[in-house]
């Protein structure tokens, strides 16, 4: 069902969202990889130039467009090459985040701002754009890398000003799901009960101790594949976690997605 749709994934150039770029080109779509890194960071690793190869030289047609979703006209850049190039917008996929995990006394304004600035402003302004292409297609998608919302103190008090970035973006998808429904476009969020083997994790969190106990990104890539292939009008409106959408799409070996199989797995930030 996803071949010939047009993806458009921000944050592609690496880690989750090059995962799911490479799971729905593999599955036939076609893929704008949208993202700021067009020269290799060591400690990061990856390039909108090189995911979009990697797809490409796999048969696949994916388009690397450089864009900081900071900025508005850069987004509508962006919007218009990719419906120029690939002829349209079937599904958006909000990845692009920053992750600030410090506490009131810790949070400098000018991080404070960087992170809302990505994670909210530049995901609501994104998803504005898409919209009026998203409209015109058959079966639209809206899905955004965010997590679960409980208002339970314990949750929000650690990290408060990124996790009010991060439940601002949940906030934006429950709200997208009701604003679109006569248009048929469905917004969902996705989030992992375990942390993830990103660079993220690595290089912020715990290091390769904290990479040995995650998961690896294609369990958000397979997650996203089956969400984006249901029927929007009726797969709307969800703060999904992964292990629920797997179970849904009958995926019982989770093993597979261990970065050590067998091994302990460290739950993720915002899951009991």
């Amino acid at each position: 069902m996803l071949k010939g749709k047009v993806a458009f994934i921000t944050g592609a150039s690496r880690g989750i969202g090059e995962a799911i770029a490479l799971k729905l080109a593999s599955e036939g779509a076609y893929i704008a990889i949208v993202a700021k890194s067009v020269n290799e960071d060591p400690r990061l690793g990856g390039t909108i130039h090189t995911v979009a190869q990697k797809i490409n030289d796999a048969g696949g047609k994916a388009l690397a467009i450089q864009c900081d979703i900071r900025d508005e006209e850069q987004i509508i850049a962006a919007v218009q090459q990719t419906v120029s190039v690939l002829g349209g917008i079937d599904i958006l996929v909000n990845n692009a985040s920053a992750i600030m995990l410090t506490n009131t006394e810790q949070t400098e304004a000018k991080r404070f701002d960087l992170v809302h600035d990505i994670n909210v402003r530049g995901t609501f302004f994104v998803t504005k754009h898409c919209v009026p292409f998203l409209k015109k297609s058959e079966n639209p998608h809206i899905l955004t890398l965010s997590p679960p919302i409980d208002m339970n103190p314990k949750w929000i008090s650690p990290y408060v000003a990124y996790t009010l970035s991060k439940y601002n973006m949940s906030m934006m998808s429950l709200g997208w799901a009701g604003e679109f429904k006569k248009a048929g476009i469905a917004a969902n969020s996705l989030w992992p009960v375990t942390t993830i083997a990103t660079a993220a994790v690595k290089n912020l969190l715990g290091g390769e101790a904290l990479m040995n106990m995650s998961r690896k990104p294609e369990i958000l890539a397979d997650c996203a594949a089956y969400i984006l292939q249901q029927p929007s009008r009726e797969c709307t409106g969800n703060l999904f976690l992964d292990e629920e959408v797997l179970a849904k799409a009958g995926i019982t070996d989770l093993e597979q997605y261990a970065v050590t199989p067998g091994g302990p797995l460290q739950k993720d930030l915002y899951v009991n």
